[in-house]
């Protein structure tokens, strides 16, 4: 039995992950499409006994394709035979959201309009006619809150419906209920009119879509066609320029004055989406409602209040919340209460009962035991960092807010050849650099990616390397702006000279722009979850291989070496010659790295431990996010990167702890 496959489509930030979540009762299996590093979600689900594969397509505006994100779902959908498409839209947006419908319905799918967000819209006193809009389309229309699952039971009934409609309808691969159509201009028919009939086979897209995306010069749709149809459709886009110029130059007035073939054809469906709406959309003046939400806009987008507003969440959320209750109470109550008085004292006890090497003691118990150091890093001091981290950072996504966090520091990233839209890999960042250079991938070009991943392995320190520093300098806040102002300088400096030499030019940023809105305590939570659980379980082998390491080294002598080696950089770091440990286990772990200096805060005056923290941010990766830089960039950018951040992270440091001596701190 051949498999039913259905795909969610639509631009992104529309609810589309939510939906599928929704309908699949789960989050979404990932996986990158082939040759890209476009993540590709699919999940199975029943609707009314039948079994269905649902895709969760990547984000797009339009089936001509401006970015990879958009380029991987055209290919999706030609490559892949889908029963049935569901379009999820904001449907506060939904006249800016018909184009693709349009196109779609032209490509000759079956289709199903779910109109999502359907609260915010009535939030706003916008009421929309589903019923009028479907009668009008010709395709049905779903209400749906996804993040409420309200909706979710009637969309379901609707694709079951349609799922069993269409075991009737095989004599063609997709069947249109009805066909919307677009006045193109003259020039633009007279081609489809001529273009349809020239090919001479069936393709997944229907033949008047195939014609107009090659119309709009899109090169991809042309080398998936059969010579003949290619050469077709070549011959006959000159042959109809040539017949308008020449008519042009004889009587200017017969022609349309159409000078760009693909804005004319988004006009029209423009047009035809406009029409569509009249009528059936309506959004009475309600000066309350409005008033309010342009008072939000003004005040989260207007810099002089927008950067205000950036300093009071930086300051509730990473230094009382994450740094205060996260770094300071729940880890001393966690490291010397529990596991300080408690857990290793009885695992130490326990170890020396129960095994008589004194080799294997030194492996699992005592100063560096895989229980009393590498288990006690990873719980004590490294969970409840990330774990309150992650929490603010769902707590932000959920609102709204990271959104328009980067429309206000697009400008600023612009000077650094990113986008705004690099806010959000560069703020996970601040939880797992692992995590963020993953997340890279989102950027739309090769030279924003590099620039991201640079800026990521050489000034964005993890959130339990965050959390730590913050505790360790906070009651000092000169320590803490030092630190602050020297790896931010490093980074802005550091980032705008590789973005000077790098060919091409900074991303545009395009993005839609949700309302504010109060969290969801159900998002948040799984949100966290799972990406709390996630870092655990990749935290924690390595933690414990970092401890095998370090025993291996203590017991062959390799590690008081590697310490010896480093001797002459802390001198010249004005540290003492222990505190190279601390970059050695940094580069197993960043956190592991900071975890080493916590324990030894007692022995270093405020200076050092500052020379210490700023050397320690801007050194070099963990192993896990050195990998994760080789696979996603490539091991010739990862090396460069490297050559760059270790020699930059001591000179840096050098000069600082020579600043800090001349004002005394030191």
């Amino acid at each position: 039995m051949a498999l039913i496959r259905i795909a969610l489509v639509g631009a992104p930030n529309v609810g589309k992950s939510v939906i599928f979540n929704q309908l699949t009762g789960r989050y979404a299996a990932v996986s990158n499409y082939p040759g890209t590093t476009v993540e590709v979600s699919r999940g199975a689900a029943l609707f009314d006994g039948i079994v269905v594969e649902v895709v969760d397509t990547p984000g797009t505006y339009s089936l001509l394709p401006s970015t990879e994100e958009e380029a991987v779902t055209r290919r999706l959908l030609w490559t892949e035979e889908f029963v049935l498409l569901l379009q999820v839209i904001d449907t506060k947006n939904l006249e800016r959201s018909l184009p693709l419908t349009l196109a779609l319905m032209e490509v000759g799918y079956r289709l199903v309009l779910v109109l999502n967000m359907y609260d915010e819209a009535e939030a706003l006193g916008l009421t929309v006619n589903a019923e009028e809009l479907k009668q009008r389309l010709g395709i049905p229309c779903v209400t749906t809150v996804g993040i409420s699952g309200q909706g979710i039971a009637n969309l379901e009934k609707v694709v079951a419906g349609e799922l069993l409609q269409s075991e009737y309808e095989k004599s063609d691969r997709y069947q249109q209920t009805k066909a919307t159509v677009v006045n193109y201009p003259s020039v633009v028919s007279s081609y489809l009119t001529r273009g349809e009939h020239v090919l001479s086979r069936s393709y997944p897209f229907s033949s008047k879509s195939v014609a107009l995306l090659a119309l709009e010069g899109d090169e991809e749709i042309l080398s998936w066609l059969q010579i003949q149809d290619r050469k077709s459709l070549v011959i006959l886009q000159r042959t109809l320029r040539d017949q308008r110029e020449r008519k042009l130059e004889a009587d200017p007035g017969t022609v349309d004055g159409v000078d760009y073939i693909p804005l004319a054809i988004a006009t029209a469906r423009r047009e035809a989406a406009k029409n569509l709406v009249s009528g059936i959309s309506h959004l009475p003046i309600e000066q309350s409602i409005l008033s309010r939400r342009q008072w939000l806009d003004h005040l989260t987008l207007n810099p002089l209040t927008g950067l205000p507003l950036l300093a009071l969440v930086v300051y509730v959320f990473l230094y009382r919340f994450v740094g205060t209750f996260g770094a300071g109470t729940l880890v001393d109550l966690l490291d010397r209460e529990v596991f300080a008085n408690l857990f290793n004292p009885f695992v130490n006890h326990l170890v020396d009962r129960l095994v008589s090497s004194p080799i294997v003691r030194e492996l699992l118990a005592h100063e560096f035991g895989i229980f009393t150091l590498g288990l006690r890093y990873a719980v004590a001091v490294v969970f409840p960092i990330v774990t309150t981290f992650f929490a603010s950072f769902a707590l932000l996504e959920d609102s709204g807010y990271l959104t328009r966090l980067a429309f206000l520091l697009d400008r600023v990233f612009k000077a650094i050849g990113l986008s705004g839209k690099a806010i959000i890999p560069l703020t996970l960042g601040l939880g797992c650099g692992t995590m963020a250079t993953l997340v890279t991938r989102t950027l739309e070009t090769r030279r924003e990616r590099i620039i991201a991943t640079f800026i990521l392995a050489m000034a964005v320190p993890c959130s339990a390397q965050l959390g730590v520093i913050l505790a360790l300098l906070s009651h000092q806040p000169k320590a803490l702006l030092i630190w602050a102002a020297t790896v931010g300088m490093v980074a802005l400096v550091a980032s705008t000279l590789l973005s000077s030499l790098l060919p091409g030019t900074a991303p545009r940023f395009i993005l839609e722009l949700p309302p504010l809105r109060w969290p969801v305590f159900r998002n948040v939570w799984s949100k966290t979850v799972t990406r709390v659980s996630w870092y655990f379980m990749e935290i924690m082998p390595l933690f414990i291989l970092a401890s095998v390491i370090i025993w291996l080294g203590r017991i062959t002598g390799g590690l008081d070496m590697l310490l010896a080696a480093m001797a002459p950089l802390m001198q010249r770091l004005n540290l003492p010659s222990g505190v190279g440990h601390v970059f050695l286990y940094g580069f197993f772990r960043r956190d592991y790295g900071a975890a080493g200096l916590y324990d030894m805060q007692e022995l270093l005056s405020i200076g050092q431990l500052t020379v210490a923290a700023v050397t320690l941010t801007l050194f070099i990766p963990c192993i896990a996010q050195l990998v994760m830089m080789v696979k996603e960039r490539g091991l010739g950018v990862a090396l460069a990167i490297l050559a760059s951040v270790i020699p930059t992270a001591f000179l840096v440091g050098m000069l600082l702890s020579r600043l800090l001596v001349l004002l005394g701190m030191m």
